[in-house]
């Protein structure tokens, strides 16, 4: 697993497919990892793109950091860092709800590095919920997510795939339930952010909102239309799928994103 220091952190990252693709970089939900993009990485590596998965900082192999560094906004300047390092840019851009709050802010403000971008399962809103999810963070910051692990796989997943795919989402169990307390610093920043719609008015990247049909935690219009409205873009519902529309369904993912890249040309 490379490792690359950026932006006054160290990233881990996966690579795949071919070192003359045009890249794809993918940016992971809160409490998973790189690994959520394993599946669509492989379809999308097979198309002949090169595919580069990275844990955020303060999550799976990337280095741990303190709250008042885990905002939005240093996420994105994250990404943007990883992307010019690599030399990966103009490349797409895929992030699935934390990643799609990265997404969007990339699409606003470093036109320059991107292609395209596509938030899935993601919102261009401040968090409506934020009481709610406020409660939970205390929990996980007192006790880790192991102790509502039922609560989180129902925010994280679609009702099809917790009642009928035990074999997608009992691994993704046990991982978020052996996840420590510090993982609530990086819900802090998930949370406790602002809003990006004003932003991208009149953005000039290509934006793709992916909303799952089965998302209770940014329903439509949140994660589809209202995205596609305040970027000037495009948005599609993918049919038995939660809030891990890349996991879920990445066949389905994939097949709109390809249609998505086709829409431009490096």
């Amino acid at each position: 697993m490379p490792t690359i220091d950026v932006n006054g952190t160290s990233l881990a990252y996966t690579a795949a497919g071919p070192e003359s693709g045009t890249a794809v970089v993918l940016s992971h939900s809160l409490f998973f990892d790189r690994t959520m993009f394993a599946p669509l990485a492989e379809i999308l590596a097979g198309e002949g793109f090169r595919t580069v998965a990275y844990d955020h900082r303060n999550q799976g192999g990337s280095a741990p950091d303190r709250r008042d560094r885990l905002d939005m906004d240093t996420l994105a300047a994250d990404a943007a860092a990883l992307i010019e390092a690599l030399g990966l840019g103009p490349c797409h851009f895929v992030g699935n709800s934390m990643g799609g709050f990265v997404a969007l802010r990339l699409a606003a403000r470093r036109p320059d590095l991107l292609l395209t971008a596509a938030a899935l399962g993601s919102s261009a809103e401040a968090e409506n919920r934020l009481e709610e999810y406020q409660q939970l963070f205390g929990v996980v910051e007192a006790h880790g997510p192991g102790v509502i692990i039922d609560v989180l796989l129902r925010v994280m997943f679609g009702a099809t795939s917790l009642t009928s795919r035990p074999q997608l989402c009992d691994p993704w169990r046990t991982f978020m339930a052996q996840l420590p307390p510090a993982i609530a610093e990086s819900v802090h920043g998930v949370i406790h952010r602002s809003g990006i719609e004003a932003e991208l008015a009149g953005c000039a990247t290509p934006v793709l909102a992916v909303a799952g049909s089965e998302d209770e935690t940014y329903p439509q219009p949140i994660s589809g239309r209202a995205i596609a409205e305040a970027s000037g873009g495009q948005y599609m519902v993918v049919a038995a799928a939660g809030h891990s529309v890349a996991l879920e369904q990445p066949e389905r993912v994939a097949e709109q994103l390809l249609g998505h890249f086709a829409t431009v040309r490096r």
